[in-house]
C-alpha cells in the first residue's frame, strides 16, 4: 500500500492542476488550455488506474 500511495498523490496532483487549468482557461476564454486541462485531467486519471492495476498485479 505504501508504494502506491506516492503514485496516486501524484496523480490527485495533476487532476487537481487540470481542474485548476480548466477554471482558468473558462474565466480566460481561452480554448487551447481548455484543451490541455482535458488532457491533464484525463491523464492523471489513466495514470491512477494504471497504477491501480499494476499493484494489484504484483501481489
Amino acid at each position: 500500500m505504501p508504494r502506491l500511495l506516492l503514485p496516486l498523490v501524484g496523480c490527485l496532483l495533476l487532476v487537481a492542476l487540470g481542474v485548476s487549468a480548466l477554471l482558468y482557461a473558462q474565466y480566460d476564454d481561452a480554448p487551447g488550455l481548455g484543451l490541455i486541462a482535458f488532457v491533464l485531467i484525463f491523464g492523471g486519471i489513466g495514470l491512477g488506474v494504471r497504477a491501480v492495476l499494476r499493484a494489484k498485479r504484483r501481489v
